[in-house]
């Protein structure tokens, strides 16, 4: 029988589908060209509206049905489960809306959040200050200080003006910002996020998640901090729940 294939909700942004797509192939247990996994990444930006936008009232038409829309696509090329490398997607507003729209469809999305939640206490058991930067989005409706705390766990926030003048400018400024130039990150986009970490440690945190897709585009990795990817969580979530004995392990 032929394995699965995984899909990808991708553009949103674009650079972020890629990303995930790379963290697929990985996470998978695979030592040649054919034992990887099939894989259908569908960018579409053009398509789905600005998340955050629709989260402030800028924008009225929700996107979680455009983001529908392209979960169908995949559906009609034999994708069953497919994940969305977007956290403001996962706004509930925007979820419950592209969940709604797929109740006739045979397509699983998983929950980035979730995931990434799941993989924090599967990979780092004994950490328990958990910092979270995200888009301002995110962070002003506390999805990840509100599911870190589910878990259990303690969330390290960083003050409202640094979620605004520094994490989110980083990812949206039109001229600097990692949407905007993310093949490569700006200096100036890296050293604001490496900064947000930055105080998430001072501030007591073990971990740093980086709860937007952008994000570990201009900080994968830092020597002396631990960072917890959601794209990589999502990546391993894929893998997981379509062809489990192909995921490599931790």
């Amino acid at each position: 029988m032929e394995p699965p294939t995984i899909g990808i909700i991708g553009g949103m942004g674009p650079q972020a589908g890629l990303d995930l797509a790379a963290k697929v192939i990985a996470e998978t247990n695979a030592a040649r060209d054919q034992e990887h996994l099939p894989m259908a990444l569908l960018s579409y930006s053009h398509k789905i509206g600005d998340r955050s936008a629709y989260v402030f009232g800028e924008i009225t038409k929700n996107p979680g049905f455009a983001i529908a829309s392209v979960a169908r696509t995949l559906a009609g090329l034999g994708v069953r489960v497919a994940g969305i490398p977007c956290n403001s997607a996962h706004a509930p507003e925007i979820f419950n809306a592209l969940t709604s729209s797929l109740k006739d469809v045979n397509i699983r999305i998983l929950h980035l959040i979730q995931e990434t939640i799941r993989y924090t206490q599967e990979a780092l058991p004994g950490i328990t200050q958990i910092g979270c930067l995200s888009t301002l989005s995110v962070h002003r409706l506390g999805l990840y200080q509100s599911a870190v705390e589910r878990a259990g766990l303690t969330p390290i926030m960083p003050s409202n003006e640094i979620a605004e003048h520094v994490v989110h400018r980083a990812i949206f400024d039109p001229t600097f910002g990692i949407k905007a130039k993310s093949a490569p990150v700006t200096p100036q986009a890296r050293e604001m996020v490496l900064s947000a970490v930055r105080t998430c440690c001072d501030l007591g945190a073990e971990a740093v998640i980086l709860g937007c897709t952008e994000l570990p585009l201009a900080v994968p990795h830092m020597p002396d901090v631990t960072l917890i990817d959601p794209a990589r969580a999502l990546a391993r979530a894929l893998i997981r729940e379509s062809s489990p004995q192909k995921l490599a392990p931790l």
